[in-house]
């Protein structure tokens, strides 16, 4: 069983923003209190059964992962934790900033952005090795528990030094709306968070924030404590 409590290292909108209250709606979690919330109007009417495909978004809250969950390593604290990401946030960069667009990826949807973005992936490079030293190694029943079958030998090399498959040239910025879909259903639900999406009208998204987030125990979701800006180079 995964060590507990576990942390992660997110981009999470302002909880002010229209974006932040789109996706936490969908999902009917919010993170920044840890508490269940009601459901965006109208979606559990529009799409069927759609409390049980936003159940796995909802154990993680809306975000896009930028260092995937980890139990800390022996000696190391969550205050040691926050401190080091407090001082990589002022530590001058480019911001990335996004084009934003709704779209399937494999079995679920999520927002992604709409073509490539240099300045996000080295983003995302930073934060898996900056703060690996925190990350506790993993174990036999961590490794059992991937479907190793599933992945690419650069994916398995990947979940065994760094402790997950998705990083680096396999990293894909994505802030999930839906979980795994049916593929006859996937075409249809995409569109109608795509038409919701649309009416923000957001045509940019800066990727200018970072947060930390812990999770208790199994059988809660993580919940957001503490976030930074990122200081503009």
């Amino acid at each position: 069983m995964p060590q507990y409590p576990r942390y992660a290292i997110y981009y999470v909108p302002s909880a002010a923003s229209a974006l932040y209250r789109f996706g936490a709606e969908l999902i009917g979690y919010d993170a920044y209190t840890g508490q269940p919330q009601s459901f965006a109007d109208g979606i559990e009417t529009e799409v069927e059964g759609w409390k049980q495909l936003a159940a796995d978004p909802r154990k993680y809250g809306f975000h896009a992962t930028l260092k995937a969950p980890i139990s800390l390593a022996p000696g190391k604290s969550e205050n040691e934790l926050a401190a080091a990401m407090q001082e990589f946030a002022r530590t001058p960069r480019s911001i990335p900033v996004i084009a934003p667009t709704v779209r399937s990826i494999s079995s679920f949807i999520a927002i992604v952005p709409d073509g490539p973005c240099p300045e996000l992936q080295k983003f995302a490079e930073d934060c898996v090795t900056e703060f690996d030293n925190f990350r506790a190694p993993l174990t036999s029943p961590d490794r059992e528990r991937r479907n190793v079958s599933a992945l690419t030998d650069r994916q398995i090399k990947y979940l065994y030094r760094w402790g997950y498959p998705y990083v680096f040239e396999e990293f894909r910025f994505h802030m999930t709306l839906a979980g795994s879909l049916p593929a006859e259903r996937l075409g249809s639900v995409t569109e109608v968070l795509r038409k919701r999406f649309a009416a923000l009208e957001l045509k940019s998204i800066p990727i200018d924030r970072l947060a930390l987030l812990r999770q208790d125990d199994a059988a809660s979701g993580f919940t957001l404590i503490q976030h930074w800006a990122l200081q503009s180079a």
